[in-house]
């Protein structure tokens, strides 16, 4: 990719980012509210794993909600763009909490099955959409300013650490304390982190009035260039849920399963190295171009996973992989900035990261199919398909990532309503 950096002085880098006023009153609670989500999935597999026995149960209740956070997280961000973060956080983490407690009894006390897919569904649909309200944050903190592409890419560094330690600390407690307690610990961290976050009102984006709500505005989802980066961010899944599976399924079959925490951790670390890289770089190339050559990287790197068969190799191609990854996601983040009007931001990123969630959830479960039905290293085939598939829709679709024109007077009605303009 083309770049260039521009002297010391003038350098958008993450120093000026956080010198920004006021920034850390809603950075350090941010990161305490998201942290809890890293756990849930891992949480509840080894809660439904412990009470029933099964691995394939409780990979399915953790999909279940998995698929229901995706469904109902930009109808949350919708919310929130209308009525104010705060009037969807308070009572959203209350839910989350109550779900979660209820969904530790019910496993406890060995409910069936169906039971605990039904418990699953508001656990999952009730997650408060933290990392979008962040990112929101810095957009009515940096509106139009040259760091909002560092600011995308100290979230996606700072999601990736979360994604880090949740797992860490899910396995602690439900290894050492109790099966029960990381499920207990993520909604006990969830109500008391988003209550701090939602505290925090002076940064929040400011809420449509009542006029606004009285018209009905298109959902994000009605621009198109945001279904081409949904479309992107479901490949990005698959690479995480294709490589949970596969890298725990070669641990296995080489009789070393503690070395796939170690393969997975140099996967992420990548994605971290290259995303606090990405970050301290003033681009020269157009946002669209560095997708498109990005998201090539990342799909000829997802090309060679299957063919690993040793630790170093796999090792080796899961640092290319997640480093390949994070520009995708930053430089995604930073269109959404370009192609959607800040009265739906929130909802905007909550439709990209609910597609991660999809994504993943969709490749946890062909790949381990994948896994049982064919050759061991066969679920590596899922990072590649859904790169392939979502690079060509990328490619055949780009053009629709072309920032709106600013000041666009859209007119509503056949000539009577007053026109409005579109932020």
């Amino acid at each position: 990719m083309a770049s260039t950096v521009t002297s010391t002085s003038s350098r958008p880098g993450y120093g000026q980012l956080l010198r920004t006023r006021g920034a850390w009153t809603f950075l350090l609670p941010g990161f305490a509210a998201r942290q809890p989500f890293a756990m849930l999935t891992l949480s509840i597999v080894l809660l439904v794993q412990h009470t029933t026995g099964s691995y394939g149960a409780a990979g399915a209740v953790a999909a279940v909600t998995g698929v229901s956070m995706a469904l109902f997280a930009p109808y949350s961000g919708r919310l929130a763009d209308r009525h104010g973060q705060r009037a969807v956080l308070l009572p959203g983490v209350l839910v989350h909490a109550l779900a979660g407690v209820s969904l530790t009894a019910l496993a406890l006390a060995h409910a069936p099955l169906w039971v605990l897919f039904a418990a699953a569904v508001p656990t999952g649909a009730s997650v408060p959409q933290i990392s979008p309200m962040v990112r929101a944050r810095w957009g009515v903190k940096l509106k139009d300013s040259p760091l909002m592409p560092t600011a995308a890419a100290f979230e996606s560094v700072t999601d990736e650490l979360t994604f880090v330690l949740g797992p860490l600390l899910a396995t602690a407690l439900c290894t050492a304390v109790a099966p029960a307690a990381g499920l207990l610990a993520e909604a006990t961290l969830t109500l008391v982190g988003g209550l701090l976050f939602a505290a925090q009102k002076s940064t929040q984006p400011q809420a449509a009035t009542a006029a606004q709500r009285q018209v009905e505005h298109p959902s994000a989802l009605h621009i198109p260039g945001v279904r081409v980066l949904i479309a992107v961010f479901l490949g990005i899944g698959s690479v995480f849920g294709g490589m949970q599976v596969s890298l725990a399924a070669f641990s296995e079959s080489i009789g070393e399963p503690g070395i796939n925490g170690v393969l997975y951790g140099v996967f992420a670390a990548g994605n971290m190295l290259s995303g606090v890289v990405c970050g301290a770089i003033a681009w020269k190339a157009a946002p669209q171009r560095r997708l498109v050559v990005g998201y090539t990287a990342l799909t000829l790197a997802a090309a060679g996973l299957w063919t690993a068969h040793s630790v170093v190799v796999l090792a080796g191609l899961g640092l290319l992989v997640g480093m390949c990854i994070a520009p995708g996601l930053i430089t995604g983040y930073t269109l959404v900035e370009g192609l959607v009007p800040a009265g739906a931001r929130t909802e905007a990123f909550t439709w990209l990261t609910g597609a991660v969630a999809l994504g993943q959830a969709a490749a946890v479960t062909v790949a381990g199919q994948l896994e049982d039905r064919l050759w061991d290293g066969a679920g590596f085939l899922v990072p590649l398909a859904g790169t392939v598939l979502a690079l060509v829709t990328l490619v055949s679709l780009r053009s629709r990532l072309a920032a709106r024109p600013p000041g666009r007077v859209v007119a509503r009605g056949v000539g009577h309503r007053t026109p409005f303009t579109v932020d």
